[in-house]
């Protein structure tokens, strides 16, 4: 079991599938959107905004068993050891089922908590109430899908992971349509779309699991005559569980950071919180590209530390980093071009589209400016230097913070985004002062 040679190409095989994945999870909302917009009841297209808010924040904050199976993974087909291939993804996949059953029993008290902070009317309350009810049942396979995408990632293999997405937004469509507009279930139609297409990706995935556990055994080292002895290994479960708490705790941060950023320009007017939103979502549009390098980088560099290859290891970051600046620089010559057409696409309302023009030069930054971060962040998981990253988070926050009370009361919200590209900065600088450990890895 070898890792594969690494070149621009190689990179970018990797990428690519993982952009096209995260291209298609869009298209899921706008058609979960379209569905219950057209059922002449306004009030729905709230429920359906508020539930899907929560489960992303829900299953956001669990993001751990993806990026920390890719790591522990990719560590392990570096060195060559399918054993501990197979015990890592049986290990995140344990994890997932029993945070996937707390889930369950928490139910009650997660939505009334949600409810009570998103503040929504009651009619939209109680529709979000029937989606959130019927969606949770899913929540042991939306987090065994997470686990078993880190291990594919960890593998290498992206195209899984494309083909694995496009069957679950794939499934979810089809069966939207079907549930909402032929069978008229409503919102709770959309629901069981999603808690199908969860289970059904989950089916397929497990068998191809099975499919690459069964090849990986052949010719290599003999199964222990324990094996659930090895699976619950106290060191190896130690060492999970500290890499999935610091991620945890980064990500928690992040999302912190996003939510305040969103908060304060609410209270700017809406006006501006409009025109922040449409920004956001140009934003978020060329996250999906720099993700994919970043995904690209924890494969690479968790399989060059596995294999305890220094030249390996500096070539996973350089080409990575060279393509995801090259694709940076191309994202934000496109929004320097089509940033004012996009806008105007986007909405009708003149107030909001000057709004929004007015701050797009930031948005223009925003790749190039972030993409230094983005990339840190996929070395740090592919080489399980996860203490790192929770400090550098930390820090960086804190950071973030300070640097908006200085600058919001002056430039308003010129003050705000001058704050958020400063916070992709910060979070860059302080990963770069980390980033000598990463190589240490390596002794």
């Amino acid at each position: 079991m070898q890792s594969k040679v690494i070149d621009h190409l190689g990179v970018a095989k990797i990428a690519w599938p993982i952009v096209l994945s995260n291209v298609s999870a869009p298209l899921l909302g706008l058609v979960d959107t379209a569905v219950i917009g057209n059922l002449g009841e306004a009030s729905l297209i709230g429920s359906i905004a508020v539930a899907a808010l929560l489960f992303s924040f829900l299953y956001w904050g669990f993001g751990f068993l993806r990026m920390g199976t890719t790591g522990l993974i990719a560590q392990a087909f570096g060195a060559g050891d399918s054993l501990e291939i197979r015990a890592s993804v049986f290990r995140a996949i344990l994890l997932a089922l029993f945070i996937g059953f707390i889930l369950l029993l928490l139910q009650e008290p997660i939505l009334n908590a949600a409810l009570s902070i998103l503040d929504g009317s009651a009619t939209v309350e109680a529709g979000a109430a029937s989606y959130f009810y019927i969606r949770i049942w899913s929540a042991p396979a939306s987090l065994i899908n997470l686990s078993l995408l880190g291990f594919f990632l960890g593998l290498q293999d992206s195209r899984a992971v494309l083909k694995l997405q496009l069957l679950l937004n794939g499934v979810n469509i089809v069966l939207d349509i079907i549930f909402v507009v032929f069978l008229d279930w409503g919102i709770e139609g959309v629901a069981f779309a999603t808690l199908i297409a969860e289970y059904l990706t989950l089916i397929v995935a497990l068998v191809m699991l099975r499919f690459i556990l069964s090849n990986m055994s052949k010719g290599s080292s003999p199964t222990p005559r324990r094996p659930l002895l090895y699976l619950l290994d106290k060191k190896a479960i130690r060492r999970m569980l500290s890499v999935n708490s610091d991620i945890m705790v980064r990500t928690i941060c992040l999302i912190f950071a996003l939510a305040w950023f969103t908060n304060q320009g609410a209270k700017a007017g809406d006006i501006l919180l409009a025109a922040n939103s449409i920004l956001m979502q140009l934003i978020s549009f060329a996250a999906f590209f720099l993700d994919g390098f970043a995904l690209a980088a924890e494969s690479l560099v968790g399989a060059a530390i596995g294999a305890r290859n220094h030249i390996s290891l500096r070539m996973s970051i350089r080409l990575s980093t060279e393509l995801a600046i090259v694709t940076a620089v191309v994202l934000s010559m496109l929004f320097a071009l089509l940033g004012g057409p996009i806008i105007n696409f986007l909405t009708n309302v003149e107030s909001v589209r000057l709004a929004s023009t007015t701050y797009l030069p930031w948005v223009i930054a925003a790749p190039f400016v972030s993409v230094f971060c983005f990339q840190l962040d996929g070395i740090f998981i592919g080489a399980t230097a996860t203490g790192e990253m929770r400090n550098a988070m930390l820090l960086s926050l804190l950071m973030y913070l300070g640097t908006f009370w200085v600058l919001i009361t002056p430039f308003g919200n010129h003050g705000l985004w001058a704050s958020l590209l400063l916070y992709y900065l910060y979070r860059a600088l302080t990963l770069m002062l980390y980033l000598p450990r990463v190589y240490k890895k390596i002794t």
